[in-house]
């Protein structure tokens, strides 16, 4: 017997993948070596003291009990110092902080919190899919704002109608930006802090990017250096690029203390929390940040720079960040996104991802990733090169 599976899936948008997908696995049946600068996975190893933290505390049995859905308290207070470290940020562990299960389960998460069917999120566009889809899954409609090169791929808070603003109750924002790369500053956060003030809409900040950047002293601020961020909002973070952690799961929530706890309630209902154990490692890699962070940007910004060097030669423009772990760069005349994603995946085998998959206005561009060790990098734009 075949159940009919909810509308909500059904209403799903065409997976753009499928076909790049179908050839990638045809295509290494038969032996030929695919490279693949999709998807943002570090291809680095988790710093070993992070790893010891977790031997250590998945020995202690107290830690095999279910977790709170809130986190745990020794987490959440080396949130609280890191922030402080980091950002000048201060936070109170009980009540401004909240474990979560990897960031995308809770941007999801955050719509099905405050969404009820019919209300409206704002989101950029071209962004991380979640934030439209949560929505959807939710009973929401998306109103995307277009981020555009002329802007710098930053959100133009005045584009946006006085009916959409007065109706709209969740406005997700993201910066520095997956996929352009964009980074804003601090005039950038107040104004999204004074619009969400005047149009009583809560915001909510992926932060997942902050820490990869090449300029020591001009690092991507947190939305809580706003002036009044905390009134209107709350910002999630994630281990896992930072310090290497995608199959860790583990990110956390920080600002707004009313928000945290409706986000809370929601998640006592629907996980268990993230183990503790793993809470524990996160607890070294965020007291340890200075000793980890410095290795990896190195790295990135030696593969940002072969790539770039290579694009130029090329003649394919980019936008030209010191931040994320992607390259936004023009698909060259004659192509669409897509067209040009598969040409490459076809002649050169090798995987980009087409702007077009993060929405309309991601048209005209293509991501290349940098989380592949350097030689199949340079392989991968050699390749790319030669094709073209």
């Amino acid at each position: 017997m075949i159940i009919e599976e909810a509308d909500r899936l059904k209403n799903l948008p065409p997976y753009l993948f499928a076909e790049i997908d179908r050839v990638i696995k045809e295509k290494r049946s038969n032996g030929i070596d695919v490279i693949s600068l999709g998807i943002g996975d570090p291809d680095m190893p988790t710093p070993e003291p992070i790893i010891e933290a977790l031997y250590k505390a998945a020995r202690d049995n107290d830690n095999h009990r279910y977790p709170s859905s809130y986190g745990l308290l020794d987490f959440k207070r080396s949130i609280s110092s890191f922030y402080k470290r980091r950002f000048g940020v201060d936070l109170d562990p009980e009540n401004e902080i909240i474990t979560l299960i990897g960031s995308k389960t809770a941007i999801a998460n955050m719509a099905y919190t405050y969404i009820n069917p019919g209300d409206l999120s704002i989101v950029p566009d071209p962004a991380y899919l979640v934030y439209s889809i949560g929505t959807m899954f939710a009973g929401g409609k998306s109103f995307k704002v277009p981020l555009l090169e002329k802007n710098d791929f930053l959100l133009d808070i005045d584009s946006i109608d006085s009916i959409t603003a007065e109706n709209a109750k969740l406005f997700y924002i993201n910066y520095p930006n997956n996929p352009t790369s964009a980074t804003c500053d601090i005039d950038f956060f107040n104004k999204i802090v004074n619009f969400a003030k005047e149009h009583k809409i809560l915001v909510c900040h992926d932060n997942a990017y902050s820490d990869i950047f090449e300029d020591p002293d001009n690092k991507p601020i947190s939305f809580l250096n706003a002036k009044g961020a905390k009134d209107v909002g709350i910002e999630i973070n994630s281990l896992s690029k930072t310090f290497n952690m995608t199959g860790w799961r583990l990110a956390y929530a920080v600002g707004n203390s009313e928000v945290i706890q409706s986000l809370g309630k929601y998640k006592t209902n629907v996980d268990s929390g993230a183990f503790n154990a793993v809470q524990f490692a996160g607890k070294s890699a965020l007291d340890g940040y200075e000793s980890f962070i410095n290795k990896n940007n190195a790295i990135y910004t030696a593969r940002k720079n072969m790539v770039k060097s290579a694009l130029d030669k090329l003649s394919i423009n980019y936008f030209d960040s010191d931040a994320t772990i992607y390259i936004w760069s023009k698909v060259p005349e004659g192509y669409t996104s897509t067209s040009f994603a598969k040409m490459l995946l076809e002649k050169a085998d090798v995987v980009v991802t087409p702007g077009s998959a993060f929405g309309d206005s991601g048209e005209g561009f293509f991501r290349i990733s940098l989380t592949i060790s350097d030689d199949r990098l340079e392989e991968a734009i050699s390749r790319i090169g030669k094709v073209l």
